[in-house]
C-alpha cells in the first residue's frame, strides 16, 4: 500500500503537544497561522504520497549502481529529489536570509517526517544537507557562507558528514585524516572516510563534504580535530581530488549510497577551515545534534508507515472465526492483533509527540524565549535519538508479526521497514553512546536542573488530568503520577555525587529507556487532556486520544517499574560478567 500522511494527528500534535500556537505569537513567526501551517502540511502530504512514496520499493529492489567511482541512483530517484528541492522543501526552517522559508523547526520536522515515511532512503540526504547548513551558519567564515549556504539550503547541492574511518568508529580520537595548510589559506586534505551517506551520487552537480581532519601540529585525541569544507567540484568548475572508492552492500536503505571516500589520492583535496583550528568536534556537533534529532524522527516515520500498512492488512486478511458470531473474520477482530495494533499506534503517537516537542524547545530558543529551553532541548536530544529509533524498530517488528508469514517474505514490503530502520540505533552515535551522554553530560553536569524543569511542566499536566471531568482520563492520574515519580527517583540515584562511573554506565541504557517511556507517557497525557476539550465538537477524535493514553498507561508505562528497579540495583548483575563472558 502507499503512504498517506496523518495530517490531522500531526497538526493536533504540533498545536497541543509542541505548542506551535505559542511560537506563532512571537515576533519572529508573527506572520504564520494555523491555516498556513495546515496548507503547508497538505501540500507536503500530497507530494510525498504521489512522487516520493512510489520510489520506496524501487530504491529497495533496484538500489544503486557503482562503476568507475560513479554512483547512479535508482530509476526516478534523481527526478524525485529534484522535484522535492524545487518545491522548496529542503529550506522550510532555514532563515530567509539564505533563501529558506524561515518557518519554525516544528513544521520542518513534520514535513521531514512525511519525506522519511514515504522513503527513508531518500530522506537521508536532506538531513545531512540541512545539518551542514546549520553548521556553516554557526561556524563558517562569511566568505564560505556566502559561497555555499544558499545552494545547500535550496537543495541544489547536497552535503555529507565525514567522520568515521576504518580504525575510528565511535572513538574519534583515532582519526588519522590529515590537513596541510597552503599559502593561499586553503588546506590539502589526505585520508579515507567510510560509511559516508550520499558521499557520491548523480542527483546534484556538487556535493559538499564536511571532513574532520588533523593539522600537522594538532594535539592528540579529539582535542586535535579540525573541520574542513571539501567540495566535490571547485568554483572554477574543476573536479576536486575527492573520489568514491566503493559502496557498501547493506541490510537496508538500498536506495541510499553508503560510500568509502578517498581524499587526496592525486596531490591533495582542496578544503577550507570551518570554525577555529582544533575545534572541529565542537563545530561538527552542530551537525550531529541536528542529525540525531532527525534519526529519532526516522523512528517515528517508519513506525507510522509500518502501522498504516499493518492496519490495512489486518482489516483485509481473513483468518479464524469471530467468537461472537462463529463466522470467518478479518484478523483485526482477534484480541491479540488488536493489542499489537494498539501498541504500534500508541508508541507512534508518543514518539511523534516527543520529536515535535523537542523541536518546539529549539523554536522557543530561536524565538528568544529563554535559555532554559535550550537546556531542555539538549537534554531531550539523546532521548529522541535513542528512544524514538528503538520505537521505530519495535513497531516495524510488530508489523511483521501482524502480517504473519507474509511479513517475513519481501512481497508485502513489511520487512523493508524493519531492514531500513535497523541502522537508526547505530549511526549518529549508537544508542548506548546516547545513554552515556544523557547520564554524564545532560543530567549530572547540569545537576539535573533540566530534568526537574521538565518534571515540573509534566506535573502541571498531571493537575489538569486530575481536574478532568472525563472519568476515563482522570482515573489515569495515579498511574501517571507514578511514572513521574519513577523518573524522579531514578534521576536522584544518578545524581549521587559519589556514584562510581562503571555503576552509572552499566544502567545508562535502562535510565534512558525509562526517561523515554515517561516522556512518551507525558506526550500522550498532554494530547488526551487537550483532545478532551473536543468531546462535543469531535467526540470520535477525542475518544481516540483518550484510548491511546489509556492503553499506553496500562500496557507501556507499566514497564517503568522494571527499568527503575534495574537502575536502583546498579551494576550488581555485571559482577558475574567475568564468569560468563
Amino acid at each position: 500500500m502507499s503512504y498517506n500522511a496523518p495530517i490531522k494527528d500531526m497538526l493536533f500534535t504540533l498545536s497541543h503537544v509542541a505548542n506551535l500556537p505559542e511560537i506563532m505569537e512571537t515576533e519572529r513567526f508573527a506572520e504564520l497561522d494555523m491555516e498556513l501551517a495546515e496548507a503547508l502540511l497538505e501540500q507536503s502530504a500530497e507530494f510525498n504520497r504521489d512522487v516520493i512514496a512510489p520510489l520506496n520499493q524501487v530504491g529497495d529492489t533496484q538500489g544503486i549502481q557503482f562503476e568507475s567511482g560513479a554512483v547512479t541512483t535508482a530509476p526516478g530517484w534523481k527526478q524525485g529529489y529534484t522535484q522535492w528541492a524545487d518545491g522548496g522543501w529542503n529550506g522550510i526552517s532555514a532563515p530567509e536570509q539564505w533563501g529558506g522559508a524561515g518557518l519554525p523547526l516544528m513544521l520542518g520536522t513534520a514535513t521531514m517526517e512525511m519525506l522519511t515515511s514515504a522513503c527513508m532512503a531518500m530522506g537521508l540526504g536532506p538531513v545531512l544537507s540541512q545539518g551542514a547548513a546549520d553548521t556553516l551558519m554557526e561556524h563558517a567564515s562569511p566568505e564560505l557562507a556566502a559561497e555555499y549556504l544558499e545552494k545547500l539550503i535550496s537543495g541544489e547541492w547536497t552535503a555529507t558528514m565525514n567522520i568515521t574511518e576504518p580504525q575510528a568508529g565511535s572513538d574519534l580520537s583515532g582519526i588519522r585524516t590529515k590537513a596541510e595548510p597552503q599559502d593561499d589559506g586553503s588546506y590539502r586534505i589526505f585520508g579515507q572516510k567510510i560509511f559516508i551517506t550520499y558521499g557520491e551520487h548523480d542527483m546534484t552537480d556538487n556535493i559538499i563534504h564536511l571532513v574532520l581532519a588533523r593539522l600537522p601540529d594538532a594535539p592528540e585525541g579529539t582535542r586535535g580535530l579540525s573541520l574542513f569544507l571539501v567540495p566535490k567540484m571547485l568554483s572554477d568548475g574543476l573536479a576536486n581530488d575527492v573520489q568514491c572508492g566503493g559502496v557498501e552492500e547493506k541490510l537496508g536503505l538500498h536506495g541510499s549510497p553508503t560510500c568509502t571516500m578517498l581524499f587526496g589520492e592525486n596531490g591533495g583535496a582542496i578544503g577550507w577551515l570551518v570554525g577555529k583550528e582544533n575545534q572541529g568536534l565542537k563545530c561538527m556537533f552542530t551537525m550531529m545534534n541536528r542529525a540525531r534529532l532527525a534519526t529519532g524522527l526516522q523512528g517515528v516515520a517508519i513506525a507510522e508507515r509500518a502501522w498504516q500498512q499493518s492496519l490495512d492488512y489486518a482489516q483485509q486478511r481473513k483468518q479464524g472465526t469471530d467468537p461472537a458470531t462463529g463466522e470467518k473474520c478479518a484478523i483485526i477482530t482477534h484480541p491479540d492483533v488488536q493489542r499489537m495494533l494498539l501498541t504500534m499506534r500508541s508508541l507512534t503517537a508518543a514518539s511523534r509527540g516527543l520529536a515535535y516537542y523537542a523541536a518546539g524547545m529549539i523554536d522557543q530558543v530561536e524565538s528568544g524565549n529563554g535559555d532554559e529551553y535550550g537546556a531542555r532541548a539538549n537534554l531531550l536530544t539523546p532521548i529522541v535519538k535513542a528512544w524514538c529509533s528503538e520505537i521505530g524498530f519495535e513497531v516495524a517488528s510488530i508489523g511483521i508479526q501482524v502480517h504473519g508469514g507474509y511479513g517475513f517474505v519481501e512481497e508485502t514490503g513489511a520487512a523493508q521497514h524493519l531492514r531500513d530502520i535497523r541502522i537508526a540505533s547505530i549511526y549518529e552515535g549508537t544508542n548506548a553512546i546516547q545513554a552515556i551522554d544523557l547520564i554524564n553530560r545532560k543530567v549530572r553536569m547540569t545537576a539535573g536542573e533540566p530534568v526537574e524543569a521538565l518534571l515540573n511542566e509534566w506535573r502541571d499536566d498531571l493537575a489538569h488530568l486530575q481536574a478532568c471531568d472525563n472519568a476515563d482520563l482522570s482515573v489515569l492520574s495515579e498511574a501517571y503520577q507514578e511514572s513521574l515519580g519513577n523518573l524522579e527517583q531514578a534521576t536522584q540515584w544518578v545524581l549521587v555525587a559519589e556514584r562510581a562511573m562503571p555503576e552509572l554506565l552499566s544502567v545508562a541504557n535502562d535510565y534512558l529507556q525509562l526517561f523515554g517511556n515517561v516522556a512518551g507517557h507525558a506526550m500522550l497525557i498532554k494530547a488526551a487532556v487537550a483532545a478532551d476539550k473536543l468531546r462535543e465538537s469531535d467526540p470520535e477524535y477525542a475518544a481516540k486520544w483518550a484510548s491511546l493514553a489509556v492503553f499506553y498507561t496500562r500496557q507501556i508505562a507499566t514497564k517503568n517499574v522494571g527499568y527503575l528497579k534495574t537502575v536502583l540495583q546498579g551494576s550488581g548483575a555485571l559482577g558475574m560478567a567475568g564468569l560468563v563472558i
